[in-house]
Order: structure tokens, then C-alpha cells, then sequence
């Protein structure tokens, strides 16, 4: 993995590079002190994971993200000392959001969930009737089997959908489109166009001011439903 860490605090770019040496598979790491030189690094450079101090002087975290064009976003960690950005880190589509001072198992943690996603794993579905009953992934030399019953939610990620299973993300090179026509509707419904959640996995709604909502799932993962599709998940709840 290439990642690079932009935070206007030496000591805390120190502590993020320190802890990345720890672990084999991260191949080359880059720094920036601000911004700017953030943005124009992105664009000459392609990396993997960033890790963005969310206020620094002059562009700050979230503004480097909304400077690139989403082919040149890589993959967001925010780091921050301050735990009221974390909705706009779930908006900015971030992988995790690392409080100052930052833990060496929470860092672990964030790394690990990037790993996942930056797996880079082909799939066709097998259907049985209209719908499909799993998919089969290309892990390497091996083929994965990932039933659509033990798929708890859906997300677009770039190129590919993310199919959330437990702990783990399958990532597979298909269209929101194309896995929601292959999903029966009675258990898997879109609440934004970039997730979908099985209908049995949501286990609470909180609406929010601008009439989106919060969807937590049983296993306490937060995921956003826009205002264009809360009434069909509130009707295939009973509510």
C-alpha cells in the first residue's frame, strides 16, 4: 500500500509513520505539512490511504478531499483532536475517523479496514430464480463463495461494491445497478445511492435535520439514508 500522511504537526506525522513501518504491506509513505502541497501531491501521485489532520491552516482535511476528482481520492483515515467531525468524516465517505492521541490498536484497526477495501477482488453472481442466492469471488489462486443471505450491507466503493460480511468486505467489480437487480427486494433495499442494507440487519432510524437519516445495523455500523429513499425503508420496516 502507498499512503500518505498530511497533518501541519510534525510530531503527529512522526507518530503516523512509526506506526505504518510496523506492518509489511505498507510499500512506501509520503508526508505533507499542509494542504495544498497535499492537493498537488494527489494529482501528480497515486496513493492507496491518506490519513488527513481535518484542521490545519489553510486547506484542511475535508478540502483536499473535495479538491480532487474522485478518481484521485484515495483511501480517507481522518485524524483529528476534536470528536465533533465525525458525521462530516461519515459524509466525506472516510474509512475511519482516529482520535489525538491516537492508539496503537484503534490505528491498527483503521489500517485493517483499508486493507479490506483495498482488496482487489473479481465476482459473478449464481442465481437461483430471480434472484441472486451468492457470489462467487476470485481471491487469488482461490474462489470465495459469499452467500447474499450472509451479506449484512452494500456499499459503492470506486469501481467496485463492498459486500459486508461480519468483519470482512468483499469488494467486487459491479454497479450499484447491477447488484440491486440481482438482490430480492423483500430483503435488501438502496437507502442512498451508494448502500444497500438487508432489511433484518437495521436496528434503529435517527432522522437528522435536513430529513436524512442515520440507519445504525444491529452490529452498531452507522450508515446514511438519503431523504429521496427513507419513506421506502421506513414502509419496508412497518413504520
Amino acid at each position: 500500500m502507498r499512503v500518505l500522511v498530511v497533518d501541519d504537526e510534525p510530531l503527529s506525522r512522526r507518530g503516523v509513520r512509526l506506526r505504518l513501518e510496523r506492518h509489511d504491506d505498507v510499500l512506501a509513505i509520503a508526508e505533507c505539512g499542509d494542504g495544498e502541497q497535499a492537493v498537488e501531491l494527489l494529482k501528480e501521485q497515486a496513493f492507496d490511504i491518506a490519513f488527513l489532520d481535518v484542521r490545519m491552516p489553510g486547506l484542511s482535511g475535508f478540502d483536499v478531499l473535495d479538491a480532487l476528482p474522485a478518481e484521485r481520492r484515495p483511501l480517507p483515515i481522518m485524524l483529528t483532536a476534536y470528536d465533533q467531525y465525525a458525521l462530516r468524516a461519515f459524509e466525506a465517505a472516510a474509512v475511519d475517523y482516529l482520535l489525538k492521541p491516537i492508539d496503537d490498536a484503534r490505528f491498527d484497526e483503521a489500517l485493517g479496514r483499508a486493507r479490506k477495501h483495498l482488496h482487489p477482488i473479481a465476482s459473478t453472481s449464481v442465481r437461483e430464480g430471480p434472484y441472486a442466492r451468492c457470489f462467487t469471488a476470485r481471491l487469488g489462486h482461490r474462489d470465495v463463495v459469499v452467500r447474499t443471505s450472509d451479506v449484512e450491507w452494500i456499499e459503492a466503493s470506486g469501481d467496485y461494491v463492498g459486500l459486508h460480511v461480519g468483519d470482512r468486505v468483499h469488494l467486487v467489480r459491479e454497479t450499484m445497478q447491477q447488484i440491486e437487480r440481482v438482490l430480492d427486494p423483500a430483503c435488501f433495499i438502496r437507502i442512498h445511492r451508494s448502500t444497500i442494507v438487508r432489511v433484518d440487519r437495521v436496528a434503529e432510524l435517527e432522522a437528522l435535520s435536513n430529513r436524512d437519516c442515520l440507519v445504525r445495523l444491529i452490529d452498531g455500523t452507522l450508515v446514511r439514508a438519503s431523504r429521496s429513499y427513507v419513506d421506502g425503508l421506513r414502509g419496508a420496516l412497518g413504520l
